[in-house]
């Protein structure tokens, strides 16, 4: 993938960023082109080697079509949800590390539910806060909407999302009880028969 001076790209774990040059530097004897990008949240310079874009996940913030796709994803109820801290962890983080918006919000999903029911760990609690930083500034950025409005329409997708998610659980949890109930009425029925 290939950018220009002024895109605007998520640089993974760190959100939004814009390219301000692209140039050629020498390092140890080898010259390699790089993007110089300006991140926005904390207004420091990263340089990305142009060979290693793809290695980084680096990419284009997502447009107006994909804002409707990310909180219709949001709002689902579907949520992973590993009960194992070192294998959910290891998920997340690698997930985080991907650059997807769509990875992120998975992320989020899943610690918001588990921060609902139990308090998270620093690392867990600092990884749930930094889904939902990048979440809401590219959408904020993509959409000209401000944080805090952006903030709100996330806060009700979760809340949607949690709400379906235990609807469901309900649903699967009345369609198994009258199956239960029936096999032991059988088996009542069968001993008494035999008897």
């Amino acid at each position: 993938m290939t950018f220009q001076i002024g895109d605007k790209v998520i640089y993974p774990n760190h959100g939004l960023g814009i390219v301000e040059r692209i140039e050629e530097k020498t390092i140890l004897g080898t010259t390699c082109g790089f993007y110089h990008l300006r991140i926005a949240a904390n207004d420091t310079t990263v340089l990305v080697p142009l060979a290693n874009v793809d290695g980084v996940g680096l990419r284009r913030a997502i447009d107006d079509g994909e804002v409707d796709r990310l909180f219709k994803l949001l709002g689902d109820g579907k949520i992973d949800s590993q009960q194992n801290w070192k294998g959910r962890f290891k998920d997340n983080s690698e997930k985080m590390r991907t650059g997807s918006i769509y990875d992120v919000a998975d992320v989020l999903k899943s610690l918001t539910l588990l921060s609902k029911s139990k308090s998270l760990s620093f690392r867990e609690k600092r990884m749930l806060d930094r889904a939902r930083f990048l979440i809401i500034t590219e959408v904020a950025e993509v959409t000209s909407r401000g944080a805090t409005s952006v903030e709100g329409i996330l806060d009700q997708a979760l809340s949607k999302c949690i709400a379906a998610r235990s609807r469901n659980i309900e649903k699967a949890k009345a369609a198994k009880t009258p199956v239960k109930v029936a096999t032991v009425k059988l088996a009542v029925a069968k001993r008494a028969k035999a008897s």
